[in-house]
This record gives C-alpha cells, sequence and structure tokens, in this order.
C-alpha cells in the first residue's frame, strides 16, 4: 500500500438533505426531536428506500456542514471545554469538530414515504448533507463487555433526553 493512501482526498456525494432539523445547535435533547430526510430526486427513486420502514432504527452518516472548513480540532480537547473533565483525544469522543467533520447517529424510524425518511432523535442540523443511511441491525452491535468512562456517561446524561 503506498504511503500516500492515507493522504488522498475522497469524493463523496451527498444522498439526501436534513429537514426540519434544528436551526441552533444546542448540545442536549435531541431524543424527541423529529427530522425528514429527503433523498436527492435526480439520483434515487423511492425503491431505494424499500423495506426502510421494516426496520426499527438507521444509523445515518452526515456531514457536520456547519463547522467551517480549518477549524477542526486534531489532538486532544476537554469535552465541552469543561475544565473537571479530562484532556481527551478526538477519536475519543464524539465531538463535531472532528478531522473530516462526519456524525453517525442511530435513529428511530418514524416513516418512509416516497423519498423521505422520518426519523427520531437524529442529532443534526437543518439542511445537514447526509451521506449515507443503513438500517441498524442487531448483529452489528458490539459483542462482549462495553466500557466508556464515567465523564462520556456524564456528558450523554440529557443529550437523547
Amino acid at each position: 500500500m503506498s504511503d500516500k493512501t492515507w493522504n488522498s482526498p475522497i469524493e463523496v456525494t451527498p444522498v439526501g438533505v436534513v429537514h426540519g432539523g434544528r436551526t441552533t445547535g444546542e448540545d442536549d435533547f435531541w431524543g424527541d426531536h423529529v427530522s425528514h430526510i429527503e433523498l436527492d430526486p435526480e439520483r434515487f427513486t423511492a425503491d431505494a428506500l424499500a423495506s426502510l420502514d421494516s426496520f426499527s432504527h438507521v444509523l445515518v452518516v452526515f456531514q457536520f456542514h456547519l463547522v467551517d472548513p480549518g477549524t477542526e480540532e486534531v489532538g486532544a480537547r476537554r469535552p465541552r471545554g469543561r475544565e473537571d473533565w479530562p484532556l481527551v483525544g478526538i477519536f475519543a469522543q464524539r465531538a463535531k469538530r472532528r478531522p473530516n467533520r462526519l456524525g453517525v447517529t442511530t435513529c428511530r424510524v418514524l416513516d418512509v414515504d416516497g423519498l423521505t425518511v422520518t426519523v427520531e432523535g437524529l442529532d443534526a442540523m437543518e439542511g445537514t448533507p447526509v451521506l449515507d443511511l443503513k438500517p441498524h441491525l442487531q448483529e452489528f452491535e458490539p459483542r462482549g463487555e462495553r466500557d466508556q468512562p464515567s465523564w462520556s456517561s456524564e456528558l450523554m446524561t440529557d443529550y437523547f433526553a
């Protein structure tokens, strides 16, 4: 493998866009928020979403489009700037100022109608580009015991409340 492989740009075209997302970026209380993901009608027909409504949840991959390029974090930071939480590397947290500004959230599927998927609990803003949708499969969940630091559980207390 070439040393340049990890340094080569990858082109990605959004499959859709978020409508009904928040217009302001509060960190918490996303749990009962309802959004609509509209697929690009020039690239897709409704059959692209066939049977998605038979799944209770969908994994939404999106770009934090409101984060200005060049402001991404690449090292360690304190989550939410809290001095009582440890310095944590960007890959050990789910901050929006990530190197590629990508977000991933598992959401409840409420409805599928034509090219629109209505979801609950998507932490994306109005106009957010959606890069991919994948049905949530239990078999992809981690096997065995799972651990995480206490600061991360504290951070998430109200996130999906």
